[in-house]
């Protein structure tokens, strides 16, 4: 885990290396200062020597500039290594989820990878930051005090053997309840995240059912768990400071005790005391700094768990791997596909599909909700492996391709489908980047946008966050035009036309049928009147395909079509469509 995060440093490795020797610098000059103190009462004072005094006190000065210009540098390169180090980690994450098929983005929630984008890396940076300064800086400065102690306090020394070991059991056992409540805390945040995200991208549904009570009390208990788990873990680290100063002013009490008799007995000076009470401060605050870092590190260490478990996940689709570079045509093939969403051995969502598809096809698919009609087709742009048999596009095996240039050949036109803010012009360069304004007002004509085309703004119009500036339809539209841009082999309409009226549903479908004659057209859809002319018609149910045919074919012998005719037509075998 370590060393998967430690990747991210690269280019701040130098300052990160820097700052341990920039904090030893620190420390070294700070414990250099009592002993010159003790030297100047012990030699100085005692002896009435003036110069020697005037001497240790220049030295004095200097060391505390020293300390003081190693601490400010140390700031420095510890800040700018950590925010780098926060930076890189950052986009490694987001580059790493651009490399996620759907089925690794489907074993992670929305508002778990926000928060540890977010939440987690910033408390991975502040660790980062105590282990380049304090990690070091504490250490050392415990080990630099207690040679000092052993230089001018002798025996005194052995009150650390016994204070260092309690301080240690004692951290080790609060620290192993504190970890588990830190764990709980960032599942929390994951769910008080996917609270506000819903409540924000939903706001309008919230409003209209008047269910603000709702939300605010489903806010206040994610909010409400978050804060009782860090209240406990707050408590018990509370316990971390009353337990050091405890054993900090015993190990007090014992050097005052047993420091008196050694000055008493001249086998210490009054100098070498003081010092040694400043080294058991210095000694004693690094302990206490430990107790940090260990505070520090038991949340960090939860959020670098969950930082390393987005980065461990290996995306089981490669984009631009080896593969096939060019889709010949639209030609589409089942092979007894099964598939499940859980892979093998699961609940299947597909079973045995054997179907062809003649390239160039108009190809409708009508089935109720659950049947399969969208994990079928989202197989074809491969954004699902099978679990059992083999899809094809032009003749080859949707895996032998390189899954870039088979995504830019296979267009898929969700029925929700997402506007990107900025204008419209910037949101169909999504369908091709070197699209001409000509390109694209034909592409607009074809998706029947005439609220563009026909506007003062035209490609220019502003596009709001999500597109909540255009109505469902004009958002299908727009994007029906963005996919038609791709200039695909396969374009697949999933439920892609649901908001528009019947009038420009059949417009959208003429001018598909007319002016993208080579692209295979898969058109999904609850509405007979959106596949009715269709070269074939395939009817799903429960996952399997029960019935091919045309509308007339079907018509005569299928009673699941029959009955949707009937339903939503009203007609008999002459039904047809308002073309």
């Amino acid at each position: 885990m370590i060393r998967q995060i430690a990747k991210s440093i690269r280019e701040y490795r130098r300052p990160a290396i820097l700052t341990p020797f920039l904090m030893v610098g620190e420390v070294a000059m700070e414990v250099l200062i009592p002993m010159l103190m003790a030297l100047i009462i012990d030699e100085g004072v005692y002896k009435g020597d003036m110069d020697y005094i005037v001497k240790m006190s220049i030295l004095i000065v200097l060391s505390a500039f020293l300390s003081l210009m190693f601490g400010v540098l140390g700031a420095f390169t510890a800040a700018r290594a950590s925010s780098g180090f926060a930076k890189n980690l950052r986009h490694d994450i987001f580059y790493h989820l651009q490399d996620f098929s759907f089925r690794n983005i489907d074993s992670f929630s929305t508002s778990s990878l926000i928060t540890r984008m977010t939440t987690d890396v910033q408390n991975v940076q502040m660790a980062f930051q105590m282990m380049t300064r304090i990690c070091f800086r504490a250490p050392v400065m415990f080990v630099f005090a207690i040679v000092m102690v052993a230089n001018t306090g002798g025996s005194l020394v052995a009150i650390f053997a016994v204070a260092i070991p309690v301080i240690g059991v004692l951290v080790y056992m609060l620290m192993r309840r504190v970890h588990p409540i830190f764990n709980r805390v960032f599942h929390n945040y994951d769910n008080l995240n996917k609270v506000v995200e819903e409540n924000l991208t939903g706001i309008r549904t919230v409003k209209a059912y008047v269910r603000e009570d709702h939300q605010i009390a489903k806010f206040d208990e994610a909010s409400g768990s978050i804060r009782n788990d860090f209240v406990k873990a707050q408590r018990l680290m509370a316990l971390m400071n009353p337990m050091v100063q405890s054993v900090a002013y015993a190990c007090m009490l014992a050097i005052c005790w047993f420091g008196a008799h050694l000055v008493m007995g001249g086998e210490m000076g009054t100098g070498q005391l003081m010092s040694t009470f400043t080294y058991t401060m210095q000694i004693l605050s690094s302990l206490i700094m430990v107790a940090m870092i260990i505070t520090m590190m038991s949340i960090s260490r939860a959020s670098a768990e969950r930082i390393s478990e987005v980065l461990s996940t290996k995306a089981d689709m490669e984009l631009d791997g080896p593969g096939l570079r060019e889709v010949p045509d639209g030609a589409i093939e089942f092979d007894h596909v099964d598939f499940s969403y859980g892979g093998k051995g699961q609940t299947l969502c597909l079973k045995d599909i054997d179907l062809k598809i003649e390239a160039g096809q108009m190809i409708g698919i009508l089935g109720t909700t659950g049947s399969g009609k969208s994990s079928l087709v989202s197989l074809i742009a491969r954004l699902y492996d099978v679990t059992e048999g083999s899809v094809k596009v032009g003749g080859h095996d949707v895996r032998e391709y390189n899954l870039r240039a088979l995504r830019n050949r296979v267009a898929v036109v969700l029925q929700k489908n997402t506007l990107f803010s900025g204008t419209v012009r910037s949101n169909l360069k999504w369908g091709d980047k070197d699209a001409t304004d000509e390109e694209m007002i034909r592409a607009l004509k074809i998706a029947n946008a005439d609220f563009i085309y026909n506007s003062p703004d035209g490609l220019d119009r502003v596009v709001e966050q999500g597109g909540n500036n255009f109505s469902g339809g004009q958002k299908q539209r727009l994007c029906i035009a963005r996919a038609l841009l791709k200039d695909p082999k396969v374009i697949i309409f999933d439920d892609s036309t649901s908001a528009v009226d019947t009038a420009t549903d059949s417009q959208i479908r003429q001018a598909l049928r007319n002016d993208v004659k080579g692209a295979t057209k898969i058109i999904i859809s609850q509405r007979v009147n959106s596949v009715i002319d269709a070269d074939r018609i395939i009817i799903m149910a429960n996952g399997s395909v029960q019935d091919i045919g045309t509308h007339e074919e079907l018509l005569g012998r299928n009673e699941v079509y029959q009955s949707l005719v009937r339903v939503q037509l009203g007609g008999g075998s002459d039904a047809r469509s308002d073309e």
